[in-house]
């Protein structure tokens, strides 16, 4: 770029625009095994081109836009000012004498479900209303998702909605081995069962028993075709499952209702360890 502008060659990426999006509050870089000081002089705040950036903030909360009556837009309103006090780290403290954990702050009752025998029922009943009803109604399932901290919990709440969905219940199993980047000439696959591989449940692979019904909504986990809206988290529903393939179609971004084949794919962990 400095045939363009000398003064270009001290600036950052040659004075090209660079974009970076994303809660910074939110979302830490990852480092495995790492402390909070390097957790925080990781972060792009603590980069020498944060001083370069020019920041712009998104105010408007677009999934908690919408509703019907005055008292459920007041409703709304009232529940987006109190997600941005818990980002913005306003609200008080339970324990304002201790600065050495985490702070804690009181989640008001009206934002909580409480249930004492079956949580599980208690989410699922207010999120999915009539689901057994609506479980073909495409607008129904593209408005609803309960988000979860863990993958346990995502998983006892899948194997709960499933139970819910009318139909064939269709199970597919992975076929796992192992990979030795050294070469295949020793014994080192021979020391891990398939059985071990199996149950080896990782962030970044299924899981080895999967269970889908007709009708279910799943997310797709990588990119296959960007161009015709199959990305990472694109949520899509089974229409016909196959031992090797199910057919799905889209239910958001900007190719819904397109049907596409999903085949079974080669994956391996990103993580080397």
């Amino acid at each position: 770029m400095t045939s363009v502008d000398p003064e270009r060659a001290s600036l950052p990426f040659g004075g090209i625009t660079i974009i970076f999006e994303g809660d910074f509050r939110q979302i830490l870089p990852v480092i495995p095994k790492a402390s909070r000081a390097q957790v925080v002089s990781a972060s792009l705040n603590s980069s020498k081109i944060w001083d370069h950036c020019r920041v712009f903030l998104l105010e408007k909360n677009m999934r908690l836009s919408s509703g019907k009556t005055e008292q459920e837009k007041h409703e709304i309103a009232e529940f987006r000012r109190w997600v941005l006090d818990v980002g913005n780290g306003t609200l008080p403290n339970v324990h304002p004498d201790d600065i050495i954990s985490d702070p804690e702050v009181v989640i008001p009752d009206k934002f909580m479900i409480r249930a004492r025998e079956n949580p599980l029922k208690a989410v699922v009943d207010v999120v999915y209303p009539d689901l057994a009803k609506n479980i073909k109604n495409a607008d129904y399932l593209r408005e609803r998702s309960i988000l979860t901290p863990t993958n346990a919990i995502m998983g006892d709440i899948n194997s709960y909605i499933l139970d819910q969905v009318p139909g064939e219940e269709h199970s597919y199993f992975s076929q796992d081995s192992l990979v030795d980047s050294e070469g295949d000439n020793n014994d080192f696959g021979s020391v891990f069962l398939i059985e071990y591989l199996n149950s080896i449940n990782m962030p970044c692979l299924p899981k080895h028993h999967l269970k889908i019904k007709e009708g279910c909504v799943i997310m797709l986990m990588r990119n296959l075709n960007q161009i015709m809206g199959l990305c990472n988290r694109t949520r899509m529903i089974v229409k016909r499952c196959f031992p090797n393939s199910i057919v799905c179609d889209i239910l958001t971004s900007s190719q819904v209702g397109t049907t596409h084949i999903i085949p079974r794919i080669e994956m391996e962990p990103s993580d080397t360890q």
